[in-house]
């Protein structure tokens, strides 16, 4: 059935009424800032995001603390990394294992350079290999590194990002290795926003049927195939509705299957993410999988790697901290990643964060059980009133967020909240994350129908608690911006 315009225009159409009308946006949104109850000091000191890219987050005061009272110690980095895997092994079992790296995108960049890339030493040209991954969200993070299968998907995330030089985002690709994207069966990949582009609407995905294609998919590549890739997340928005009985996203399980049967690493991203608390390794069959510390857990930047020994050791020899030709058991020395080094500090700040999680993970979760009570209280007056029963308001641990989706909003024969895509956010075209920082408040990202708000900048005290009425007024301006955008897209 075709979908029916609103006020006769074309969905595109509502777009460009959308761009015309920016500078309206912002004025409606500072006049709807002056009205939150919150003070003028306050304004541009708190948002609505832990931490992302552009963002990061706020380094937690007690991990501040425990960072200036190991400047007094004298302890070589080996036995800091050792510290940090004895801590993971504690928790997962002897059989995984941990490694303290820069960042997620130089975890990202290890993991498919020594897991899924083909050899290049010896006689003979080198053969090709293939990961195979899921079109969904932030596919540019875990599918950039393989050149892009079926040749339809070749310019998926062209635009998105700009790095030094002329590469750009296809600058991360490696050597003789392609990336085989398969569409996720219920997801629906609609162009939406000011830029225009596909976007992944994920919150229907079905994961039974999902796999099945995922098992298809992988028997027609069997002969190239040398691992699988996904994110680590557990939200109907990132496509993880589905659980199964012991709480697992079950696609992640399914994908795990399948690396278990082909004998090839499950890479598993879960930067926005956290250990202990989210998605367990040990249940998805995941080979490895990594979390960026400077996220939703409070710490500089670095990432942790936690895996499987088997491909782990591959993982630490690449780094430089497994053991040496000099017989040291544990090294640091330098090696194909040694630039990735996050420093003393952060491998610090990782081993005090990973007890904290195991030790006390109320003050983690608290804060989050929190948010999620504003959250709903917030947007139980959303208007336009009709949307509100399509919103899908989701707490998780996993990103220690409150997730809001709004994709549902779009049916058949009406339009819904306006989505912006990710191009969209990139080029400061986002106009709810616009309309929020308007208000004087650091938004979070908006884009592909969906929302993550998270306790962190300016909303969490010297004690990890949540600062509650900070918080609600960075929600108030979120579900303002919201309707501001509506109304001026002719939605009410």
């Amino acid at each position: 059935m075709p979908m029916k315009s609103v006020v006769g225009r074309k969905k595109f159409e509502l777009y460009k009424t959308l761009y015309a009308h920016r500078d309206d946006i912002v004025h409606d949104a500072k006049k709807f800032g002056r009205s939150l109850d919150f003070l003028p000091k306050d304004r541009g000191k708190f948002g609505l995001t832990g931490a992302h890219s552009s963002y990061p987050g706020p380094i937690g005061f007690d991990v501040l603390k425990e960072i200036t009272r190991a400047q007094k110690q004298m302890r070589p980095l080996p036995d800091l990394v050792d510290e940090l895997r004895s801590a993971v092994k504690d928790y997962y079992g002897d059989e995984f294992d941990a490694a303290p790296i820069g960042s997620g995108e130089a975890a990202l960049w290890v993991a498919f350079d020594v897991l899924a890339t083909p050899p290049l030493l010896g006689h003979g040209s080198p053969y090709r290999t293939r990961y195979v991954a899921p079109l969904e969200r932030h596919v540019t993070h875990q599918s950039g590194f393989g050149r892009p299968f079926p040749a339809r998907y070749k310019y998926v995330g062209a635009e998105r990002y700009a790095t030094a030089g002329e590469l750009g985002v296809e600058g991360k690709r490696l050597n003789n290795l392609d990336v085989v994207l398969v569409p996720l069966d219920g997801a629906r990949y609609d162009s939406h926003g000011i830029k225009y582009y596909p976007v992944p609407l994920l919150s229907r995905v079905d994961a039974k049927k999902s796999g099945e294609t995922l098992a298809e998919v992988a028997e027609r590549h069997a002969a190239y195939l040398s691992a699988f890739a996904s994110l680590g997340y557990d939200v109907p928005g990132y496509g993880y509705s589905d659980k199964t009985p012991d709480d697992v996203p079950e696609l992640q399980f399914l994908i795990g299957k399948l690396a278990s049967k082909y004998d090839v690493p499950y890479i598993t991203d879960n930067a926005w993410g956290a250990p202990i608390l989210g998605t367990d390794i040990r249940k998805t069959g995941a080979s490895l999988m990594f979390y960026s510390i400077d996220k939703v857990l409070h710490g500089p930047l670095s990432a942790l790697i936690i895996g499987k020994e088997d491909v782990m050791v591959a993982v630490r020899r690449a780094l430089g901290t497994h053991s040496t030709r000099s017989g040291n058991p544990s090294g640091y020395s330098k090696a194909m990643y040694s630039a990735f080094d996050p420093g003393r500090e952060a491998i610090v700040a990782q081993n005090y964060i990973v007890r904290k999680l195991v030790e006390e993970p109320k003050l983690f979760t608290k804060p989050v059980d929190e948010t999620y009570k504003i959250v709903r209280e917030e947007f139980a007056g959303v208007r336009p009133g009709k949307f509100k029963k399509d919103l899908l308001i989701t707490k998780t641990y996993n990103n220690l967020s409150v997730e809001v989706n709004y994709d549902r909003t779009w049916k058949n024969d009406d339009f819904g909240i306006p989505i912006f895509s990710e191009e969209d956010s990139f080029a400061g075209l986002a106009l709810i994350e616009t309309a929020v920082a308007a208000m004087g408040v650091l938004p979070t990202i908006t884009y592909d129908g969906n929302i993550l708000i998270a306790p962190g900048h300016g909303t969490i005290d010297d004690e990890g608690s949540l600062i509650g009425e900070r918080m609600r007024a960075g929600v108030r301006a979120l579900v303002g911006a919201i309707e501001i955008v509506c109304r001026r897209a002719g939605l009410q």
